[in-house]
């Protein structure tokens, strides 16, 4: 049974600054330490974008000292406040497809994980450059990818949901050319579960019948009222992880709270 641990929106800062008064490091720092304590046996922890808050170098640098804390093996993705070329300049050894974008396939026993790079950028154009895009490149990449999946069930992760989430601010900016996506995926019927983050907000369901999930942040969230009309409006929730369980039937998501999470358990 595979078991994935997801980290979405990191958005690391340099040492002294804050978000909204929280400290980004710490609190992926305390959500490092429950993993290597409590989830150390997970065979990747997915980390889907948004690395940092301002693309700025000694923030890459400073997550990557962190990520050196960590237990089990680590693969990388970027988001919209990332810089592709930032950060593969600091982690060096990401990976990446043939066409330099930060892509990869990861094969297990029972499973097949596509991460993607939806980036829309460069130019760094915000707040266009917010939003997500799959090129003809890298849709073509995905093709191959699910074509080549071998019988395993496909598991996507990317950083912009590729459908609505009722979120008016963040839909305006989810990934753009979601409709082609979507028509590429149905085609080979192998995508059990869709994983994105962007929204700062745990959101389950389906869409074109296809399971998806996304997740909080370990640091600031998205405010619940959905006609929120700022996407970059935050409030201080408990931080948290995904938990991703591959079955011999299915696909089990857990989140976890970390901050407040309690082992301390009594008969109720």
């Amino acid at each position: 049974m595979t078991k994935f641990i997801l980290f979405t929106d990191l958005h690391m800062v340099p040492e002294g600054v804050t978000i909204i008064g929280l400290d980004p490091y710490r609190r992926l720092a305390c959500g490092i330490a429950h993993v290597n304590r409590y989830q150390a046996d997970a065979d990747r922890v997915i980390f889907a974008g948004d690395l940092t808050h301002g693309a700025d170098r000694p923030s890459y640098e400073r997550l990557k000292v962190l990520l050196g804390e960590l237990v089990p093996p680590a693969a990388m993705m970027i988001g919209n406040h990332d810089r592709r070329e930032v950060f593969l300049d600091v982690f060096s050894g990401a990976a990446t497809d043939e066409n330099g974008f930060v892509q990869q396939v990861i094969d297990f026993d029972d499973c097949r994980a596509v991460l993607l790079d939806t980036l829309f950028a460069p130019p760094y154009d915000y707040p266009v450059s917010h939003a997500g895009h799959l090129c003809q490149q890298r849709l073509a990449w995905l093709d191959r990818q699910l074509a080549e999946a071998g019988g395993r069930p496909v598991l996507i992760f990317m950083h912009h949901p590729p459908h609505m989430t009722s979120f008016t601010s963040i839909d305006m900016i989810r990934l753009v050319n979601g409709q082609e996506f979507y028509e590429l995926v149905k085609r080979h019927g192998n995508v059990r579960h869709i994983f994105a983050g962007h929204v700062h907000r745990t959101i389950s369901g389906s869409s074109h019948g296809i399971p998806f999930s996304i997740f909080k942040s370990p640091v600031h969230q998205q405010p619940m009222p959905f006609d929120t009309p700022d996407a970059s409006l935050s409030v201080d929730e408990p931080a948290a992880y995904g938990i991703i369980l591959i079955t011999s039937d299915g696909v089990i998501v857990h989140t976890e709270d970390y901050e407040i999470a309690r082992r301390d358990a009594a008969m109720a």
